[in-house]
This record gives structure tokens, sequence and C-alpha cells, in this order.
């Protein structure tokens, strides 16, 4: 496994990306599970699910520089936590990475996803027509991926089910840039209202986004 990007994003807000390329054996020996988690991996046992799992709590233990024991559940939504550890996390994952974004303060969310012409046949389930408007030109495609990212990474840091991408979350105009920028979110959820500001970058064919509740990101 090799550590394929890091950048601190904020006041003790960070984010890293590893590239899987051990088995699921190899990553397994790495850590030390319980036997409720032991059980779920024989559960999920398809492949890439099972070296995505393993891949993100691998990553988790290099950045909280500990070789003991990481208990990270999941609560009732799915979202993941930490009962051992005070940070506040976020995982994700896409192909041939896992990905972990670790704040000492807020919550955070975090989205990695291959580019693919293929978003375009679902952009308008999760953009309303207003937000499709501004989005045109030869960096489409890219300011699509921007878009879902921004909307997984809010989606993510909220926690909770029952929030729609296209009705409870809104993203502003922005103008698409091939370096990486930064895009407003509006959340209007059933549970919660609020601003974002989401961060975007281009990680090869991946885009990745990335948001967090406190301090602001840098």
């Amino acid at each position: 496994m090799a550590l394929a990007y890091q950048k601190e994003v904020g006041s003790g807000v960070r984010i890293a990306l590893w590239k899987i390329e051990e088995s699921s054996a190899e990553l397994l020996m790495q850590l030390q599970l319980n036997d409720s988690e032991r059980a779920y991996l024989q559960r999920i046992d398809k492949g890439k699910r099972t070296s995505h799992w393993l891949g993100t709590r691998v990553l988790l233990r290099k950045m909280l520089h500990t070789d003991g024991y990481i208990d990270c559940p999941s609560d009732e939504n799915g979202k993941p936590y930490l009962t051992n550890f005070p940070q506040k996390i976020s995982l994700t994952h896409s192909f041939d990475y896992a990905g972990v974004m670790l704040s000492d303060h807020g919550d955070v969310g975090i989205d990695l996803e291959l580019v693919s012409d293929k978003i375009e046949r679902i952009a308008s389930r999760f953009l309303k027509p207003a937000e499709l408007n501004y989005i045109q030109g030869p960096h489409r495609i890219r300011q699509l991926y921007a878009c879902w990212c921004a909307k997984e990474a809010v989606y993510k840091l909220q926690g909770k089910k029952g929030v729609s991408f296209r009705d409870n979350i809104l993203i502003g105009p922005f103008v698409y840039q091939p370096k990486g920028g930064m895009l407003q979110a509006q959340l209007n959820g059933p549970y919660k209202s609020a601003r974002y500001e989401v961060y975007y970058e281009e990680f090869g064919n991946y885009m990745l986004g990335y948001t967090s509740e406190q301090p602001p990101l840098l």
C-alpha cells in the first residue's frame, strides 16, 4: 500500500489517499479486528468492497500514528466514527484508492470518484435545472464530478439519511478550475440548514471533494 497523496487542509484537518496494491490478506495482516468486524468481512467478501474497507482502516492507522486497535464502527445512519480516538472522520474509496479525512475539530466529509462520461446520464438526478444551466464548456464532465463530490462530501458531513442530493443540497454558480477550486454548497435538509465551502481537486483521472465544519479550510 503506497501513500499517493496527503494534504493539510486546515488547522487540525487533513486528508490522505492511498493506492491499494496489497491483497485483502496482506491488508488484514496490518490490522487488529474484533469478532464483529471479522464477521462483517466474511459477509461482504466481495473483492474490491473488502479491500476498500480494509484499506481505509489501514490508512486510518497510519494517519493516527498508531499500531494499536482502532474501533471504527458506523452509526444507525451509516456514518463511521471513532470510539477510542477523539478525531472526527470521513472515509471514501474508488477503484484502486482509499481515502480518509481526519479532523481534530468538527465533522468532515470527503469523496473520491473516477471520472467517466457516464455521469451525463444521471446529471439531472442530482442537479436541478438551475444548477445544470451554468455547467457548460470544455470542462463540463469534470465540473459535474466536482458537483457530485461536493454534494457527497456535504451528505457525509451532515451524516443523516433522508437527505436528497438534488432537493436538499444546492451548488452555487462557480467557474471550474482544472487546478482545483472552491464552491459553495447550501444544505437545506430536514435536520439542518447550513452553507459549506467545498473544495475540489483533480487527482489523475479522479475527482476529489472535501469540506469541514471548522476551522475554515485554507
